[in-house]
């Protein structure tokens, strides 16, 4: 039995739940209703009814029969539009809301309960409140669409089940594509799990006027979240981020044995046909559907849950089945696998913000097919040479445009995906948007030298978060999604990767990546990428075969760095391009004094905090101790084939 919600709606037993819902049900939607077993489900279906006063309740089981309807809903209140190429639409948001609003977001938190120092706080009592007059009569003249779905595969120690009451229909039609919808299922896994989540959402009327209004509210004691006067998914479907933020709190609560993670999940090939599977994290804009997309055999590009087996081996879940990626800068060459499903018909895709063309043709910055002249996108009319009231150039399309579409649909999509055992994990990579200090991939010493990466991720502000300006810290690219307090999170962290259940020779390998680095920051004019997208792929390569302990590095206080011929060997194997020794020396060469200036902001930055493990400060101690010995014997820039003679396996 799950646990009891909070009556929004006044309703507190099933037969009063039930008593209404008959009266407003027509005889099918009864019929759906009455298949639900969970009666804490029913209840807060009856609250939620009873609350925002919806014209008709939909209880969307996921049938064919169902997905037409809410395909056809979305095209008939116009919250999507259909494009020429079939089964493509558009779905634009307010013009203000691009992004997530995280400045009106907030957790429903007890007066002693500690909240992240990133998030938003507001009194659990005042914030009920609010919830109730905010979304008092919200739905009228609207439809409730009720889905049951799974965070995971059915059957998934890592996997959340999920309830999601809305009244928009594009939220429902996205929800149908990310999330697994098992209705049929749900009553068991909520036994099996003894809780779920939920999630309540209306657009209300979708005015630019009612969005300073707009609020996102987390209930952590309810498992519960709140959207109103939202459109953009980030800020509506909320089985995505919302749900996310419940599942961290409980991995940290489960301290040692479980993570919830912003990390993608992918299988490289290595010699004789292996897979090994990685798990990756980035924040939002940096990479990481790219970089999922760059390998082999594709789980998720973006949220993670991961235990520890009993065979002692670290498992990870994809909680999505879809994509719900960022477009800018997608293109043939740097997103081979994920283009032709962009371009061509046959698979379900919903574009936002993107410019629609005038041959009704999705239009995206860097997508390097064509330039037009006139088209729609997400500020209305647009026209080549467009400048906003700043004038500053209008784009083709928002930096967070998105296009969402099942992951089945891709060409090295893996069905170990519904595997309920997860993927045995192997590498864990951390990577954020650095153009100035880091190389371009490293293996952390221990697992502790791993979490302290996962800590110090730094990031230029990126378009999924409204308002979001310069370059910050990104900690584990999830900081955004902690609830409680950084300090609990990383001593989570610490605990789950030094496990001693964990088995020998199954501890994954922890690692930095960033192939953000720039010509400018190794003495030349451009701010262009020094190397490519693509060498990612060299990259992970590299990381498979060191896990596998065929390659060797060279021993660093930062961590092990790849050898030169290693590079230059996969480079001409996977790329099929020369690799020059030069590129290499500016690539990983050791520019001392930047990563020690970024190992005293985070120093600072984490001192400011509570209950920091101390663990973590000695870390830092080490590498800055061992930078500025480097320093000393070599100088500030401290090249690879110095070090060549310290060597490590």
């Amino acid at each position: 039995m799950a646990q009891t919600k909070e009556m929004i709606g006044g309703i507190e037993t099933f037969e009063e739940a039930m008593a209404l819902l008959e009266a407003r049900m027509d005889a099918d939607t009864l019929a759906k209703l009455k298949r639900i077993r969970t009666r804490d489900a029913v209840i807060t279906i009856a609250n939620a009814a009873m609350l925002c006063t919806p014209d008709r309740i939909f209880i969307n089981t996921g049938s064919k029969e169902d997905g037409a309807f809410i395909r056809r809903e979305a095209l008939a209140t116009a919250e999507e539009d259909a494009l020429p190429m079939a089964n493509h639409t558009i779905h634009y948001e307010l013009k203000d809301e691009q992004g997530r609003i995280t400045d009106r977001t907030y957790y429903l938190a007890e007066p002693d309960e500690k909240v992240s120092s990133l998030a938003n706080r507001i009194d659990r009592g005042e914030g009920l409140v609010d919830v109730q007059e905010r979304m008092g009569g919200i739905m009228k003249g609207m439809t409730m669409v009720v889905g049951l779905y799974m965070r995971g595969p059915v059957g998934a120690p890592a996997s959340n089940p999920s309830l999601q009451i809305t009244s928009s229909l594009y939220v429902t039609h996205s929800a149908e594509m990310l999330y697994r919808n098992r209705f049929d299922d749900f009553d068991a896994e909520v036994e099996r799990l003894g809780y779920f989540y939920t999630n309540i959402h209306s657009q209300g009327l979708n005015r630019a006027e009612d969005l300073p209004n707009a609020r996102v509210y987390m209930d952590r004691h309810d498992q519960t979240t709140y959207s109103i006067n939202c459109t953009y998914a980030g800020n509506t479907l909320l089985m995505k981020k919302g749900n996310h933020r419940f599942s961290v709190d409980k991995a940290v609560k489960n301290r040692g044995n479980e993570l919830s993670e912003h990390m993608f999940i992918t299988g490289i090939e290595g010699p004789g046909s292996r897979v090994t599977w990685f798990a990756g994290a980035a924040p939002s804009g940096c990479g990481k559907t790219t970089t999922a997309m760059a390998g082999h055999q594709f789980v998720g590009d973006d949220l993670a849950q991961m235990w520890i087996a009993e065979d002692g081996t670290v498992r990870s879940i994809n909680p999505e089945s879809g994509i719900f990626g960022i477009v800018e800068d997608v293109n043939w060459e740097g997103d081979p696998a994920l283009m032709p499903l962009l371009r061509e018909e046959g698979t379900e895709v919903i574009w936002s913000n993107v410019l629609i063309d005038e041959d009704g043709l999705p239009q995206w910055t860097g997508n390097g097919d064509g330039n037009p002249t006139k088209g729609r996108n997400f500020q209305g009319e647009w026209e080549a040479g467009m400048v906003d009231e700043k004038g500053k150039p209008v784009p083709v399309s928002h930096p967070n445009s998105r296009a969402t579409l099942v992951a089945s649909a891709l060409a090295n999509y893996s069905p170990a995906s519904e595997d309920p055992k997860g993927v045995e994990t192997s590498v864990i990579t951390y990577s954020g948007r650095d153009a100035d200090t880091m190389p371009p991939v490293w293996v952390a010493k221990s697992s502790d030298h791993g979490v302290a990466i996962g800590a110090c991720i730094v990031s230029a502000a990126t378009a999924t978060e409204v308002g979001a300006k310069g370059v910050k810290r990104a900690p584990w690219a999830n900081a955004p999604f902690i609830p409680g307090a950084l300090g609990e999170y990383m001593d989570a962290q610490f605990a789950f990767w030094a496990n001693e259940r964990i088995a020998s020779g199954k501890r994954p390998l922890m690692a930095g990546l960033n192939y953000f680095l720039t010509h400018k920051a190794r003495g030349g004019e451009s701010t262009k990428l020094l190397g490519e997208k693509r060498d990612v792929k060299v990259w992970l390569a590299w990381l498979e075969r060191h896990f596998h302990g065929e390659v060797r590095g060279i021993e660093t206080p930062i961590g092990i760095l790849p050898k030169y011929e290693d590079l230059k060997a996969l480079f001409t194997k996977i790329l099929d391009k020369p690799y020059p020794e030069e590129l290499y020396t500016k690539q990983f060469s050791l520019y001392v004094d930047n990563i020690v200036a970024r190992i005293d902001l985070q120093n600072d930055a984490y001192g400011k905090e509570e209950d920091i493990p101390a663990r973590f400060f000695e870390v830092l101690k080490e590498q800055k101790e061992g930078l500025l010995a480097l320093k000393e014997s070599f100088g500030v820039v401290v090249r690879p084939e110095m070090l060549t003679e310290k060597t490590a396996a």
